[in-house]
């Protein structure tokens, strides 16, 4: 049973060089259609490519059949997109934690659809983040920490309603017990104190946002 999955979308990676950080040797890596063309960039090869292809240059996906990576191919008329299928897959090998990488930016209807795909009750209990070398994000159903740095933007917005009881440590405007609606923005732009910022909630989901000062974009990949 794998580690930990590593997702590659195919959305945007503003910070190549940080997300390549992110990435262990011993991860099991998916790539999503035309992620597989970010995998490549960093120097990796992606285990298994999953989706229609219809992003992916035939020419890419014979050498890395030829390289051993596993392709599913899956029609272009279908009900999920690629990075859905991607997470059933890593569901499939029993993974508790999962990395999705360029889920994030680009067309905004693709963006959303992605954060709501981390809403799913199947991956309740399971640690599953996006992250593209700038920003991160998660939800929160319980309670979770944020790494990062002095004066980071990390925003709390509530998810399908509102969330109650939460409490947070390690952020410059506390909040204590109270609770955020799902229709204002009070929990918009709140500053990390350190490098640990602790949140916890008594009911509903929380998406967290987290920005870090040092990944100024760089040379984006592709």
């Amino acid at each position: 049973m794998p580690k930990r999955a590593v997702i590659l979308a195919n959305g945007t990676l503003p910070n190549p060089l940080f997300v390549r950080r992110l990435i262990d040797s011993d991860d099991f890596l998916i790539a999503a259609d035309g992620g597989a063309r970010y995998a490549l960039a960093l120097g990796l090869r992606p285990h298994v490519v999953v989706g229609d292809l219809d992003s992916l240059p035939a020419k890419i996906q014979t050498d890395l059949q030829e390289t051993g990576t596993r392709i599913l191919r899956y029609p272009r008329d279908k009900n999920e997109t690629d990075l859905e299928l991607a997470l059933s897959f890593a569901l499939e090998q029993r993974c508790s934690h999962i990395l999705v990488l360029a889920a994030l930016g680009g067309r905004l209807d693709q963006t959303i659809g992605n954060l709501a795909l981390l809403t799913a009750p199947r991956l309740q209990g399971l640690k599953v983040r996006f992250d593209d070398g700038v920003e991160e994000a998660f939800f929160v159903r319980k309670q979770a920490q944020v790494q990062g740095r002095a004066g980071e933007t990390v925003s709390l917005i509530p998810w399908g309603g509102d969330v109650s009881g939460i409490f947070t440590r390690g952020l410059r405007w506390p909040l204590n017990g109270e609770s955020l609606s799902a229709h204002q923005t009070r929990g918009i732009s709140n500053e990390m104190l350190g490098k640990t910022a602790s949140i916890r909630i008594g009911s509903g989901l929380l998406l967290v946002v987290h920005r870090r000062l040092s990944a100024n974009p760089t040379q984006e990949v592709l």
